[in-house]
């Protein structure tokens, strides 16, 4: 299964801001930031996200572990710009933060006289986000503008493990007690179940995307967040 990221070319100052658009690619969502201005005196507010609790079955729970990259600056500026330097790949470029997510099901096909039955669909999902850390002691105002800046970032991309569970979830719902007449030999479900999941992939695929869309429009969520970090202290 696809993972989520967050992810940025790299933004150095005194370069006019750019565009900002979502794209999806073989390692999942990407979240592409262009380069921002620094100099204008544009300090945004920054918006912390929260996302609905999701309903999990009792029989599954995700893991959830953070992971961590070095990168080193004593300014806001430089801490990004540093960013750009070490981030990991992600989504065609280069990742201020990426979630990725490990995916696998214990499903047991069960014959019912001549149908075909799921009897159990239980899934195990590890998701682990990604961030930067600077590796340096900064000074207490830069460090107050960091704290601000990650807690944003880690903010977004846990919406984004939110759709992972809720996809997984919905995996289970549409698996667990599927049943195909006449299929002694467990091949249909499999199609009608390859087929719903597919469905349920299309639309967690245009929800992420429209959440990006979203955040890194101009006065966006992720917008802001490396307006306020880069022209900060």
């Amino acid at each position: 299964m696809p993972g989520c990221a967050l992810a940025s070319r790299p933004c150095f100052p005194m370069m006019r801001a750019a565009d900002h658009r979502g794209r999806r690619d073989r390692g999942g969502f990407s979240l592409v930031a262009g380069l921002c201005r620094r100099g204008s005196g544009f300090l945004a507010p920054v918006l912390f996200l929260a996302h609905p609790a999701v309903s999990f079955s009792a029989d599954w729970q995700p893991v959830e572990q953070v992971k961590t990259y070095a990168i080193s600056g004593q300014t806001g500026a430089q801490l990004y710009e540093s960013i750009g330097a070490r981030a990991p790949k992600a989504g065609g470029g280069l990742a201020i933060a990426h979630t990725g997510f490990k995916l696998t099901w214990t499903r047991t096909y069960e014959v019912q006289g001549s149908a075909c039955v799921i009897t159990v669909a239980r899934p195990k999902v590890i998701i682990t986000y990604t961030l930067p850390r600077p590796d340096n002691r900064l000074s207490p105002a830069v460090a107050a503008s960091w704290s601000r800046f990650i807690a944003g970032v880690e903010a977004h991309e846990r919406v984004h493990g939110g759709f992972i569970k809720e996809l997984v979830q919905q995996i289970q719902d549409a698996s667990l007690g599927l049943r195909v007449e006449n299929d002694p030999a467990c091949q249909k479900i499999r199609q009608q179940l390859t087929a719903r999941l597919g469905a349920l992939s299309k639309a967690e695929r245009a929800k992420n995307v429209e959440f990006d869309r979203v955040e890194l429009s101009p006065g966006g969520n992720v917008h802001q967040l490396i307006l306020a970090l880069v022209n900060g202290p």
